[in-house]
């Protein structure tokens, strides 16, 4: 009798030449956050072979309440070192590449490099997101986005959909407008929420610059990330 692999559930899912073209794919997740932490889990465990995990920003008290990664110990460290120790813990041969930076117009291209089988856009503040979502459309590369999560209680309204055609959602419609200035007026694919967020739920914050952030509960930030990762290996493996 042959012991048992970690990945035994995945494999009788997916089939082994499905799972095999997963363990060859190479993945960035931008954002490590509410949404994309889930979403970095999710294809840890689903057996993605190589992810690079791209955020400046530490673990803070004040995402206990919904991030993955977050927990008291952690309080402090890099969110993408933190990712990486769990990946690790989960699948011991995966290829991390943890990078503690913030995107920005100097370092997209070269954080793209010579290109992904896939990148999640998993970032919360605008400037970057464009800079990053720019540069995938230019280069054709494949890329699914994350709109806003916050201000929504209900995952059941969570949905596949193009940017194009979102509603109810300021993070799409400021990042619609600076693609369409910068003529890059494309198809890309989202996941988005059709629930107006409770606008009661604004409040002012200064750090990480962001002057405003909706009150968020971790259920649905989740099932974007979830959202996310699932469109992904369902593309990677082909079925």
């Amino acid at each position: 009798m042959t012991e048992p692999r970690w990945d035994d559930r995945s494999r009788r899912l997916l089939g082994e030449e499905a799972y095999a073209r997963l363990r060859a794919a190479r993945v960035l997740v931008a954002g490590v956050g509410g949404v994309g932490g889930y979403a970095a889990e999710m294809l840890v465990r689903s057996g993605v072979g190589d992810i690079t995990l791209v955020d400046s920003d530490t673990v803070d008290i004040t995402n206990l309440n919904r991030q993955i990664i977050a927990t008291l110990p952690d309080l402090g460290q890099p969110k993408t070192a933190v990712m990486a120790r769990r990946a690790a813990a989960v699948n011991p041969e995966l290829r991390v590449t943890a990078l503690q930076t913030a995107l920005t117009p100097q370092n997209v291209a070269e954080i793209l490099g010579d290109g992904f089988d896939y990148v999640l856009d998993c970032i919360d503040t605008v400037a970057p997101k464009v800079e990053l979502l720019a540069e995938c459309l230019r280069r054709r590369q494949p890329v699914v986005s994350s709109m806003g999560a916050g201000g929504r209680m209900d995952p059941s309204r969570v949905i596949y959909t193009d940017l194009w055609k979102t509603e109810n959602d300021g993070l799409a419609r400021a990042v619609r407008t600076r693609l369409r200035r910068l003529g890059l007026r494309r198809p890309l694919p989202v996941v988005a929420s059709t629930e107006p967020p409770r606008s009661h739920s604004l409040i002012a914050v200064e750090a990480d610059f962001k002057r405003s952030s909706y009150g968020t509960l971790a259920a649905v930030p989740a099932t974007f990330g979830i959202f996310m990762a699932a469109r992904v290996i369902r593309n990677l493996s082909r079925l």
